[in-house]
């Protein structure tokens, strides 16, 4: 994604005439005679569309692929944008759509606007210091500055075996924030603010109009592409699922001939689901490519990632992602559409339907729950029985309050950490920290439907901390720019006035997309069970020698940092080798990209 960067003290400005700003890795002291204030762009990708604008003591700069309202022809963006900014201040965050990042700058007001778009597509880290703000698109970049520092934060390295990634407020850096999708962050006169200025509006009252709906929802779809596939060099990703198979087929539609699409196989048994790319491509006429993916291409797409990523990041679907990009930009393309969002906005994720079996329990009557139900699955002896086991495991799973009910699976929240993590490292975290946070999510959502609740929950941490986070790093190290129909602001807003009932039918999960969609696409996909580009790291990584061997060096680099308990990673690994190769193997992807992230970012 794009980069913008720099280093702002207002305060030292209102009082001496200068400002300080960053360019590249060096800060610099401007004398009073000078620029008051100096912003860069730099390393623009591919697809970039930035925008800078200067008038009278205000300074903007946006970057990203933004909507401004009434913006003229006449008028580059900053320029709109600066106009809009005079005439209703920090409200002009409502007269922006699409994704951005963006700065205003105010000397004479001795303040600053920070913001990024309501998905969370862009980023914008900063960190408010010395009565100044550093502010960045990547969170290395802030830390790199003199005057913030590169101390990594042991809470945020809990987070990232947690939820294998650092989702946003938190960065790995102590001392650096991300802005939250929606959000903004208002510094003035040395102080600094944070408040929302969109929440999606969720309908949790049933409808009886679906026919209506299903032809709204088509025109706005169409619309979404079209916005999307501005030009004539974009190409589409396609894993055979529903929403890359939509996206593909109306951009065929759109362009009256077949869109060009990138597939990923692979050569082990339950992962391929190439069959059904290759359904969609005779569905639609598609232009497909296609590419398998070996356990050698694992190794050289290691290094890139933990190049490539601001932050430690371990969703291993990024190697695919990365194959499926540099395929297009060979190809010529500049621009890649995702399918990502639509199991966040329409309800396809598996938990959805799992959760409702245990809500279920809470709508009966409180007496028969407390008064019958659990005093007879207490009863001493019960835990023998098959049946009544199960029925132990229900209640205590059903008692557990979402958001916390979901986290049970974790992999962490399942350890006993003082046998996972040394007692050193244990001493400066809050174990609680992730769950809160996924309360704070899951609160905020405009709904009292926990349907919604969770989608909204998963907007910010499935997508915004990590599938777009995923795919934004991939396409940009692969050289190409990437775009996503689905979570179009008019797409994302049509989702809200759908109701929970249509969106998780009994267990029926996209009720209402599948059913929009039945006659467009074909009904083995709208009938095959999620999967995606998901990668056979775990079997590779015990039957393929040379990645054997790259994790046994990165396992006895990391042993020496006195995080994890060594025998718990020598468990793992055994684990791991022993039979469980698809679920260790998730947690030893996790441990050696953060030693390959740590020693390229000069960790040692």
């Amino acid at each position: 994604m794009d980069k913008l960067w720099g280093w702002l003290n207002i305060s030292t400005a209102h009082a001496q005439g200068g400002v300080l700003a960053a360019m590249g890795e060096t800060a610099h002291a401007r004398p009073a005679s000078t620029v008051s204030f100096i912003h860069a762009f730099c390393a623009l990708a591919a697809d970039s569309q930035h925008s800078l604008a200067e008038e009278g003591g205000l300074y903007v700069a946006l970057i990203g692929q933004p909507r401004l309202e009434g913006e003229p022809a006449t008028a580059t963006s900053a320029q709109q944008l600066l106009a809009l900014w005079r005439q209703h201040g920090r409200d002009v965050l409502q007269k922006i759509k699409g994704p951005f990042a963006l700065v205003i700058i105010d000397t004479d007001a001795n303040t600053a606007l920070l913001a990024i778009d309501r998905i969370g597509v862009h980023a914008l880290a900063f960190s408010a210091v010395n009565g100044g703000v550093v502010f960045a698109s990547r969170a290395d970049t802030v830390a790199a500055h003199p005057a913030v520092g590169k101390k990594l934060s042991f809470q945020a390295l809990y987070n990232y075996f947690y939820f294998y990634d650092v989702p946003a407020p938190g960065t790995i850096y102590q001392g650096v924030e991300k802005l939250l999708p929606g959000q903004y962050a208002w510094f003035k006169d040395g102080k600094l603010e944070r408040e929302f200025y969109w929440h999606l509006k969720y309908r949790d009252e049933p409808r009886a109009d679906f026919g209506e709906m299903s032809q709204r929802f088509h025109r706005v779809l169409r619309e979404s592409v079209g916005r999307a596939a501005d030009n004539e060099s974009t190409a589409t990703f396609l894993s055979g699922g529903t929403d890359s198979s939509t996206v593909a087929g109306v951009l065929t539609e759109l362009r009256g001939k077949p869109a060009r699409t990138y597939s990923i196989g692979f050569s082990a048994s339950g992962f391929d689901e190439m069959e059904y790319a290759r359904i969609a491509g005779k569905h639609f006429a598609l232009d497909m490519r296609e590419y398998y993916l070996q356990p050698d291409d694992i190794l050289s797409a290691i290094p890139v990632i933990a190049r490539q990523y601001d932050e430690p990041f371990a969703n291993e679907s990024a190697v695919p992602t990365y194959f499926c990009a540099r395929m297009a930009h060979a190809d010529g393309y500049r621009v890649m559409l995702a399918g990502d969002g639509g199991d966040e906005i329409f309800g396809g994720n598996a938990r959805y339907a799992k959760q409702k079996v245990f809500e279920a329990y809470h709508t009966l009557p409180a007496l028969l729950r407390t008064g019958l139900i659990e005093p007879l699955a207490a009863l001493p002896g019960l835990d023998r029985f098959p049946p009544s086991r199960k029925l132990q495991s229900y209640l205590r799973q059903a008692n557990i309050p979402l958001p916390d009910r979901m986290e049970s699976y974790n992999y962490i929240y399942r350890q006993p950490l003082d046998q996972m993590f040394c007692a050193e490292f244990l001493a400066e975290v809050d174990p609680q920290l992730p769950v809160i946070g996924l309360r704070d999510a899951y609160d905020r959502a405009d709904s009292i439907s926990y349907i919604n609740r969770m989608m909204h929950l998963d907007m910010k941490f499935t997508l915004a901390d990590n599938d777009l986070r995923k795919v934004n790093g991939m396409t940009e190290a692969a050289g190409i720019g990437v775009r996503y129909p689905l979570l179009d602001d008019a797409m994302v807003a049509f989702s809200g006035d759908v109701p929970p009932d249509w969106k998780v039918r009994g267990q029926y999960l996209r009720w209402f997309f599948k059913n929009a969609l039945k006659g467009y696409l074909p009904d083995e996909i709208i009938n095959k069970s999620k999967h995606g580009f998901g990668l056979p790291f775990g079997v590779w990584a015990r039957d393929y020698a040379p990645l054997r061997e790259r994790i046994e060096d990165r396992l006895s680099d990391f042993k020496r940092r006195g995080w994890i308990q060594p025998a718990y990673i020598d468990h793992i690994r055994a684990e791991h080798m022993a039979g469980h190769a698809t679920y260790f193997g998730k947690m030893l992807w996790v441990i050696l990209m953060l030693e390959e992230w740590l020693e390229h970012h000069g960790h040692e």
